[in-house]
């Protein structure tokens, strides 16, 4: 997925969730960021950060904070991009043999899943997760509880209990990472929420991204540790 009218700014502060201050031609300007999520390692004073010029009829601001340099890594902060990103990718890498149909934001009974595919005589449910917490090779998810991330394990198994194939897609939105392991740390339940849903036929996949100022490709499948 590619982004346009992209510019480089110095993060100074987060207000809110929402909002971040940032330095902008010598100015201080005030930036929708696209990730409610803590990003407390990311986010801190000083640091280099993207910004997506997103002037809109109804917008407060003119621009969203999309990514954010870690030492020499980049990191892809959008919250929207894993999914477009797989999406993309879906249909780019021939990942499902004989892939008929792909639609997003499915909804099946009560769930609504990101995307929804058929290949061959198969049909598949599929969520796609954005992981942005990295420590020491390491990507980490969630890096703050979620119960709607356990939900949707708890979903993608009443799936295979019904036939389909359901599968958790972990994007990360960096590289390099050696692992991706459930971040127990922080919320234990969903760590054995994955464990659980890996045993009754959900499967795991996760894989890097090629991270630019201005795009983030899915790149390599990354191993996948229960811990």
């Amino acid at each position: 997925m590619e982004y346009s009218h992209t510019i480089l700014a110095t993060f100074l502060k987060r207000p809110n969730r929402f909002l971040a201050v940032c330095m902008v031609n010598g100015r201080e300007t005030l930036c929708h960021i696209k990730n409610t999520g803590r990003c407390q390692e990311l986010l801190i004073p000083g640091a280099t950060v993207i910004l997506e010029h997103a002037k809109h009829p109804g917008r407060k601001t003119d621009f969203s904070l999309i990514a954010v340099y870690k030492e020499s890594m980049l990191v892809n902060l959008d919250s929207q991009a894993p999914n477009q990103a797989a999406y993309e990718w879906i249909l780019e890498s021939g990942f499902f043999p004989g892939l008929s149909r792909l639609k997003r934001e499915v909804t099946h009974g009560t769930s609504r899943f990101d995307l929804y595919a058929e290949y061959g005589d198969e049909k598949a449910f599929l969520e796609v997760k954005g992981c942005t917490l990295e420590k020491d090779g390491t990507a980490l998810f969630p890096d703050a509880p979620t119960q709607r991330g356990v939900r949707h394990l708890m979903e993608l198994e009443e799936c295979v209990k019904e036939g389909f194939q359901a599968f958790l897609l972990m994007i990360i939105q960096m590289k390099p990472v050696k692992e991706f392991c459930p971040n127990r740390q922080t919320h234990p339940q969903f760590a054995d929420a994955l464990i659980h849903a890996s045993s009754h036929g959900v499967h795991l996949l996760a894989f890097d991204c090629r991270v630019t100022p201005n795009s983030m490709t899915i790149d390599c499948p990354v191993p996948i540790h229960l811990c």
